[in-house]
Formats: structure tokens, C-alpha cells, sequence
């Protein structure tokens, strides 16, 4: 494909995704299997909540547990700010029952949240990222793009619950993004997100970890996103992660596995 046809492709194709990340559907999880749940038990919104309401961490125990730099090797961990903050009453969706996939995507709470703390993580640049940026302006090859943009930047927020709030919300979640998996509208901002479809991955960790690909469409082009959510006693972490060069198609954009996996070592 010639440079400034991958450029145009992805640029138009992950203007939705960038506004997600700017302001800032089904299946089962490993662990549920491991806990006698087949498929269809997920995909009714069941969930391996403990009989017992797990303890809450206080806002001081989730700012332990949240992500810090050297956490995850080769990327760069930042405190997000105001302008990360979406109220949850400022998301709003064409159909109700996709409000708590719309919400994950922007990192908001559920009911019955005590405490939040928000991170974002972004793969460090290669050592010769900008000689490839360089390469980009001058149209020099869609090579060049796709390493000078084949980074992931991946928003993540956790939430602590009461009570059984937390298993809950992630069963809400489970249940949603099944009932939404043909696709739904988000507007935050005055600015709609079309999302056409929610694909089931396959994740591990916590008590309980669904993920998904979320395909978005903006000016009749795709872009992939990935959508993570993990569940370890009351506390629920969820990973919103976009790839600039996967929306043109020619990078395999995984699953923020790395940063999942140290988010769960650090919940344990």
C-alpha cells in the first residue's frame, strides 16, 4: 500500500478511537472456566462473584496498587489529569444497556465505587523513531509510518467497590458487551463514537478477566481498540488501548497483556 494511502486510511479510520483516548461486545474469561462456567453462563452475565462482599481498598490502598513507572519494561507510566475525567453522566449511548461498555471505555465508575485512581500507559518510542517520523513527512514508505506509530497507548482506571459493587459491575459489564456485540453509538463531549462491533478475546488474571476488540468506524473506515476488564476481590481494573498503525491495517495489534498482567500482580 503506498505511504500517503496508509496515512489516509488510518488517520480517518482512528479518529473515533483518538477521541476516545483523548478524553480520557461478549464472552467468557479462562477464569471463569477454571470456576465451572461454560460459555453460555458468561454470556448471560454470570460472574465468579465471591459469596461474601470483598474488602474495599481505601483511596490510599488503590494509589499503592496503581500502576508506577518501571512496573511495565519499555513504557512510559504517567498520573492522568482533569482532562483525563469523564462524568458519568457526560457518556451517553443510543442504547441503554451498552452504558456500561461506553463507561469502561472511559474509565468511569460504577455504583457503589469508594475510591478511583487513573494511569496511563504508552510504549516507549524506538531508537529510531524519529529518523521514521522524519521518513513519514517526507512520504517516504508506509514502513516508516508503521514504525514510527506502531506503539500502544493503553488508559487504564481502577476502581475500588463495596461490598459485592465490584463483582457486580464487572458482571453488568460482561452482560453488556453481549447485548451490544452488532455495535452502538457513544457521545462524550458532543462527539459520537460509532462503535460497529465487539469481538471476544481471550485474557487471563485476577478472580475474573473478560477482553474484547472494539472495531470503530469514522468516514466509512475501521479501527481496532482493545478493552480489558479485571476483577480481583472488590476492585475492578479496566484497559482501553489503541494503536495508531493497526488502523491501517498492516501491524497485528495483541491485547495490553503486559500491562494487565502487572496491574493483576499488583492487586494480589
Amino acid at each position: 500500500m503506498r505511504a500517503t494511502a496508509v496515512r489516509r486510511t488510518a488517520l480517518a479510520a482512528s479518529a473515533a478511537a483518538l477521541a476516545l483516548l483523548a478524553t480520557a461486545c461478549g464472552g467468557s474469561s479462562d477464569a471463569d472456566a477454571k470456576d465451572g462456567k461454560d460459555e453460555k453462563g458468561a454470556a448471560n452475565g454470570s460472574s465468579s462473584a465471591p459469596k461474601t462482599p470483598a474488602k474495599a481498598l481505601t483511596a490510599a490502598e488503590l494509589e499503592t496498587a496503581a500502576l508506577a513507572q518501571g512496573d511495565v519494561k519499555g513504557t512510559k507510566i504517567t498520573k492522568t489529569g482533569p482532562a483525563d475525567e469523564v462524568p458519568a453522566d457526560g457518556v451517553k449511548v443510543d442504547k441503554e444497556a451498552c452504558l456500561p461498555v461506553a463507561h469502561a471505555m472511559y474509565g468511569v465508575a460504577q455504583k457503589g465505587a469508594l475510591a478511583t485512581t487513573k494511569r496511563r500507559v504508552i510504549d516507549e518510542p524506538k531508537t529510531d523513531s524519529k529518523k521514521s517520523l522524519e521518513d513519514v513527512a517526507k512520504g517516504e514508505g508506509a514502513d516508516a509510518f508503521k514504525d514510527a506509530f506502531n506503539l500502544t497507548s493503553t488508559f487504564v482506571a481502577l476502581h475500588s467497590y463495596e461490598g459485592t459493587a465490584g463483582p457486580d459491575a464487572f458482571t453488568a459489564l460482561k452482560k453488556a458487551a453481549v447485548d451490544c456485540a452488532g455495535g452502538f453509538t457513544a457521545t462524550v463531549a458532543g462527539t459520537p463514537t460509532k462503535v460497529v462491533s465487539m469481538a471476544e478475546e481471550k485474557i487471563t488474571g485476577g478472580d475474573e478477566a473478560v477482553a474484547w476488540t472494539v472495531t470503530s468506524e469514522s468516514d466509512g473506515a475501521t479501527a481496532p481498540v482493545k478493552l480489558v476488564a479485571l476483577r480481583k476481590g472488590g476492585s475492578v481494573a479496566t484497559f482501553f488501548a489503541f494503536n495508531l498503525a493497526a488502523a491501517g491495517g498492516d501491524v497485528t495489534f495483541e491485547l495490553p497483556t503486559a500491562v494487565v498482567a502487572a496491574q493483576d500482580k499488583k492487586l494480589a
